[in-house]
């Protein structure tokens, strides 16, 4: 496992990585929006498993080879970002499953959440490069390499899930605040503009 001393500045340093405002804390804070927090786990646990691969791979040195392939991340960015800017766009309208106030919770699909929180981890280069760069060098050759990319995953995990929830609960905040009176089609306005931001930057970052 890895010392003390690397964990000490492994974990500061990936919190202060993750807290910052990306395309999955966006989209965390837009779902917690539109469908609330406990509906937006789903979403999270697609991104987690796409971070988890993400990270391994990197350690592993596949990274670098999906990075020499950008074809590859050109399809999923662009099937990606299509997909979100659908759904945004009907939020902005006011209709679809996510829109607020006209959907039952219950009738937005558990495995298209999964999939926009995979899809969104998955296709972001910046993500495999991120992580291509932290990763090895907290990673001691001196050690089995298992158990502590175990550990680290362990604490990439437990950051990730923390800085969603943060931002689905922000969301949910937001949306309380702004459902005093009238709102509710500008918090659709909102929701759906924030995935549709979140679809082009997935689509051209």
């Amino acid at each position: 496992m890895p010392d003390l001393a690397i964990l000490a500045v492994f974990i500061p340093t990936f919190f202060f990585v993750s807290i910052t405002p990306g395309m999955c804390m966006t989209l965390a804070m837009t779902l917690g929006m539109s469908i609330g927090v406990r509906r937006t786990l789903w979403m999270m646990i697609g991104e987690l498993i796409g971070v988890a691969i993400v990270a391994i791979a990197a350690v592993l040195g596949v990274a670098s080879i999906m990075l020499n392939y950008p074809d590859i991340f050109e399809v999923l960015k662009w099937v990606g970002g299509a997909y979100l800017a659908y759904i945004g766009v009907n939020m902005w309208r006011s209709k679809g499953k996510m829109a607020i106030g006209e959907n039952k919770l219950s009738d937005v699909s558990r495995s298209s959440l999964f999939t926009q929180g995979f899809v969104t981890a998955i296709a972001n280069p910046k993500g495999w490069a991120f992580m291509i760069s932290l990763l090895p060098p907290f990673i001691s050759v001196d050690r089995d390499v298992a158990p502590q990319l175990l550990i680290l995953l362990s604490v990439i995990m437990v950051t990730e899930f923390t800085s969603m929830m943060a931002y689905a609960a922000g969301g949910k905040s937001l949306r309380i605040f702004l459902s005093r009176g009238d709102n509710v089609k500008w918090m659709n306005r909102i929701a759906g503009s924030l995935m549709v931001a979140v679809a082009i930057w997935l689509a051209f970052g």
